[in-house]
């Protein structure tokens, strides 16, 4: 069965809408083109509520053309007027699916980045504030590194300076985390709100996530009172409200999940309920806006530094080779903050002891963090512990998440190599990532 020659046949066309009937059932949608792994008899359909299909055409699959794909698609423009006594906020793109729309003559889904693309796609959006907007980069989060978060940050510092209300950065979600994180030390004593917002599923689902994130967020830049670098994503698996995360706090704990994002070892700041457009403030330990305060920017970061994750089996010999590579290293330890010791000389057990020790006396600092991801490192309580403190690992005590402590690293590399002074730095707490006390057991 030739797919191909059956639809030249019938004139049908990527982007027309179609009929096909398969057995005893009908489906009707827009033909989408074919992907590189396709199997040549798959058809691929987008559904009117969104959702693609593939199904298999054979010798009783009847094709039938409904409608010619529009040619050319004229966008109306919306004529923006700046309300007075209207928040301003500006929306920064950074990549990601969060503000992209759906274009159902083809199907194909792209960014909306202009204020009319995002008040068509959006229309709420302009009851709540002035919307301005500005596209950074379009990139997939996990290619972002320093260099695109000083670019991030310098343009947060320019709208501050333009007097706007409230920041929003569109933002993939894999490494938003990291964003944040690199944001809260580079940009410190906000006058305003900086919220990262993001998206789990894209437009063209019907369980997209875009528009509920992206409204409470411009929510919370506008009329929240927290002058902070936030996270606001769903809050739970219905539509109902979003969380909003603390900067160094919060962490993806799921690959797919609307809900992927959780506050550790804090509560989040605060709920933005949806439909009530609403802000239920959970805590209040955090900076009050106020556009008096002048941002404190503080871009000095060095790249060089690892994240490594301790697993049985990890050879002393990696652990040896950082030097190579990095000027300071993250351990992510097991349990209260341990690693491989063996302070009972047992024949098949090795020691990274000596490897970590020979990093730290030659001035790379060894940072460590809590691999379970909830908790606080504690290196007073077993031997294997108490001998990485001895040894000059930095971080006894401390709470905060694996990825914080790499971003906080390579800030605080960016200032100093003095050993002394890298400790200091790293124990004071900057941004919120060390909390004196959990909150969350």
């Amino acid at each position: 069965m030739n797919l191909e020659n059956i639809l030249k046949k019938e004139k049908i066309k990527v982007g027309d809408w179609i009929e096909v009937r398969k057995e005893k059932e009908i489906f009707k949608g827009i033909l989408m083109p074919k992907t590189k792994l396709s199997h040549p008899s798959t058809l691929i359909l987008k559904l009117e509520n969104g959702y693609n299909i593939g199904i298999e055409v054979d010798e009783k699959t009847q094709i039938k053309l409904l409608r010619r794909r529009e040619i050319g698609i004229k966008k109306e423009e919306i004529k923006l007027k700046k309300e007075e006594g209207k928040p301003t906020v500006s929306i920064l793109g950074c990549g990601g699916t969060v503000a992209s729309k759906v274009e159902y003559v083809t199907g194909a889904v792209y960014p909306a980045f202009t204020p009319t693309d995002l008040i068509q796609s959006f229309p709420r959006l302009e009851k709540i504030a002035n919307i301005e907007s500005e596209v950074l980069f379009n990139l997939f989060s996990e290619d972002l590194n320093v260099e695109h978060w000083k670019i991030i940050a310098k343009a947060c510092v320019k709208n501050i300076k333009k007097n706007v209300d409230g920041i929003v950065l569109m933002h993939g979600t894999d490494t938003m985390h990291f964003t944040s994180a690199a944001l809260s030390f580079m940009l410190q004593n906000l006058p305003i709100p900086i919220v990262l917002v993001g998206a789990q599923r894209s437009s063209d689902r019907g369980s997209s996530d875009n528009e509920m994130n992206l409204i409470s967020a411009v929510l919370t830049a506008a009329k929240s009172e927290i002058a902070e670098v936030t996270v606001c994503m769903h809050g739970s698996i219905n539509d109902d409200y979003c969380f909003v995360h603390q900067g160094t706090k919060v962490r993806k704990m799921h690959t797919s999940r609307r809900d992927a994002f959780k506050s550790i070892n804090v509560l989040p700041y605060a709920k933005v309920w949806f439909i009530e457009e609403k802000i239920e403030y959970l805590r209040e330990n955090f900076k009050k806006r106020d556009k008096q305060r002048k941002v404190k920017v503080d871009l000095k970061m060095n790249p060089r530094v690892g994240l490594i994750w301790i697993h049985p089996n990890i050879n002393p010999k990696f652990i040896e080779s950082l030097s190579k590579f990095y000027d300071g290293i993250v351990i992510a330890g097991t349990g209260l903050g341990h690693v491989p010791t063996n302070p009972f000389k047992d024949k098949l057990a090795k020691s990274i002891v000596p490897a970590l020790k020979s990093l730290i006396d030659s001035g790379i600092p060894v940072v460590i963090a809590p691999q379970t991801i909830f908790g606080r490192i504690n290196l007073n309580v077993y031997t294997s512990g108490r001998i990485l403190k001895e040894i000059g690992v930095i971080g006894d005590y401390c709470d905060w998440l694996p990825e914080v402590a790499l971003v906080k690293l390579m800030w605080v590399l960016g200032h100093t190599k003095n050993m002394k002074k890298i400790k200091e730095m790293m124990l004071t707490n900057i941004a919120g990532e060390i909390s004196e006390r959990s909150e969350v057991e």
